[in-house]
């Protein structure tokens, strides 16, 4: 009978409920964020006269030394104390006795357990905010150094007009700066402390909770108990944010691994961030690319799991609520290594400018240029003016030259009306570059993203 709540019962729990109950094996990554906890929640009875100066003196030293033993890794963690915060406690209380065993008063684990991971998870936040950041600025660079590399542009993974790498690789800058506020949003609305909310209704102790909340770093305290201590939006959320950030990174790694295709030849990625085959000695694959697709589909089934464990919860905590970490850890460490090497995978790999280039001169991509330039400067109607390139299209297709290549003369077969100056835009450069309007892809509007993104970046404040 060596529980601490086990003073109802007349009998020990069997291993094997031990073996199913226990959270300790996992949720002890919370080390910290319980310990700080605990910390604050001592520093306050003090002030309060519910512990005296000594035993908070006391707590203090013993967790200190709590802490140390955990870090060095001489702490024992033992499935039958349940969860790290009866370990820590426990420990404590071993060390330094009664005033141990004081800590728990005006608190349970109910509260605890949610400002331990509501606490881990607003840094979580954090720390992705500063990840995505950093890929950002790697995107930034290269970009700088492409705002005149042709690539074609693709509907339907077809080619469709010409753009400049760097367009596209700015256009998943803008979905990367989408993640961030949601990281942002979620870490200013959840950043309410539930302790002092105890078990569902709040405690009779004359407690301070705005001290604990300013202490720990929370903006505010929760409204309402009953919800608070069974509240897991904040989970739900970070889960969330998270596959939304991946499944843009698993569009880029789809990008990556037709890319580095030889059908395609755009990029080679870096030895560093390939992998070979066990049996064809001359294959490179894309695996951090694939790879990242796959863990995209891990982060999806991490959210619809705890969505699946919330929908029928009544009020208030229950035992359920217990499966709420391991996904969200499983996830936050997805994400953090996702981010990173894809970082690093874009910073080394080889961009073929040559093959980029040639591609545009496939698919006929100044098409729509023709078509603009008859509306334009012939006074032809759009639909006729379609028409009409669609005919020159047909004629270039029977010649096996592209649209741009197209010899004036031809063209003058099919409609009388073209004029010369036609010739400088079938240029694909010109095609590219005649895109000016604002989020166009004309190397002019590029600079001006990428001064966007620099100076937003920069205002980030990570």
């Amino acid at each position: 009978m060596d529980k601490m709540w086990s003073g109802r019962f007349s009998s020990s729990a069997s291993s094997l409920l031990d073996d199913f109950n226990a959270s300790i094996m996992y949720d002890r990554k919370l080390y910290r964020e319980d310990i700080e906890g605990s910390l604050a929640h001592a520093s306050m009875l003090c002030k309060q006269g519910i512990l005296n100066d000594n035993e908070l003196k006391q707590i203090e030293s013993g967790m200190a030394q709590v802490l140390c033993e955990i870090e060095d890794g001489s702490f024992e963690w033992k499935i039958s104390d349940e969860d790290l915060h009866m370990a820590i406690e426990k420990r404590l209380t071993a060390i330094i006795g009664d005033a141990g065993k004081k800590l728990h008063t005006a608190r349970s684990r109910n509260d605890q357990v949610a400002v331990d991971f509501r606490r881990y998870v607003l840094r979580k936040n954090g720390e992705i905010i500063k990840a995505l950041k950093s890929l950002m600025e790697v995107i930034v660079d290269i970009s700088k150094d492409n705002t005149e590399t042709l690539l074609p542009g693709m509907t339907h993974l077809q080619h469709a007009q010409p753009i400049n790498f760097a367009f596209h690789l700015l256009a998943y800058n803008s979905m990367f700066k989408r993640d961030i506020e949601r990281f942002e949003s979620s870490r200013e609305r959840n950043s309410v402390s539930p302790l002092g909310c105890a078990a569902l209704a709040g405690t009779p102790h004359n407690i301070d909770r705005e001290m604990t909340a300013q202490e720990l770093g929370f903006s505010s305290v929760s409204v309402n108990c009953l919800d608070t201590v069974s509240d897991r939006d904040f989970a739900l959320e970070i889960l969330f944010n998270i596959s939304t950030m991946m499944m843009h990174i698993s569009r880029i790694a789809e990008e990556l691994v037709l890319w580095s295709s030889y059908e395609f030849g755009f990029v080679e990625l870096s030895d560093e961030y390939s992998t070979g085959s066990s049996i064809m000695p001359q294959k490179k694959n894309p695996d951090v690319p694939e790879l990242l697709r796959g863990k995209t589909g891990r982060v999806n089934g991490n959210l619809i799991a705890l969505l699946t464990v919330m929908k029928g919860l009544p009020l208030a905590y229950n035992k359920d609520t217990q499966e709420d970490k391991e996904g969200v850890f499983d996830s936050i460490e997805t994400a953090e290594i996702s981010l990173e090497i894809l970082k690093e995978a874009l910073k080394t790999m080889t961009i073929k400018k040559d093959n980029m280039y040639r591609a545009c001169k496939i698919g006929h991509l100044s098409a729509t240029d023709l078509a603009d330039y008859l509306v334009q400067h012939c006074d032809i109607p759009f639909r006729e003016a379609h028409f009409i390139t669609g005919k020159a299209v047909a004629k270039s297709e029977e010649l096996g030259i592209d649209l741009s290549d197209i010899a004036f003369s031809e063209l003058q077969k099919i409609d009388n009306r073209i004029k010369d100056n036609v010739m400088k835009f079938l240029a694909i450069e010109h095609s590219m570059n005649a895109r000016t309007s604002q989020g166009g892809t004309a190397t002019l509007r590029v600079m001006e993203q990428i001064i966007y993104f620099e100076n937003y970046l920069k205002e980030l404040g990570v």
